[in-house]
């Protein structure tokens, strides 16, 4: 395993260029998540939400993205939670290796 690349006193990289799907792995081990292929689908729509918006996606405006990438039975709060327990904005965005969502406790 390589090293880590720097991160923020969150646990944020400091630099969005760094990730790699590594370093997911590693961010996701820090939350008590493994990885899977649903998991995976939801970095890769966080990352292109980034992407083509310049800011990391809060809780309403992903659900909605994945909505309409995936349909609605992947687009919604519940199964985000079940993915990602917790706060999921806030974890996507940190496993996504994307800054801290604003307004997002």
């Amino acid at each position: 395993m390589t090293q880590m690349p720097p991160l923020d006193p969150d646990g944020y990289l400091l630099d969005i260029q760094d990730w790699t799907e590594e370093a997911a792995r590693s961010l996701a081990a820090d939350e008590d998540i493994e990885l899977t292929a649903a998991h995976w689908d939801i970095i890769h729509l966080a990352r292109a939400f980034y992407k083509e918006f310049g800011v990391s996606p809060r809780q309403r405006p992903l659900v909605q993205y994945i909505k309409n990438k995936l349909g609605a039975d992947k687009g919604n709060s519940i199964y985000l939670m079940t993915l990602f327990p917790g706060s999921p904005a806030l974890r996507i965005a940190r496993i996504s290796g994307l800054p801290r969502p604003s307004q997002c406790f």
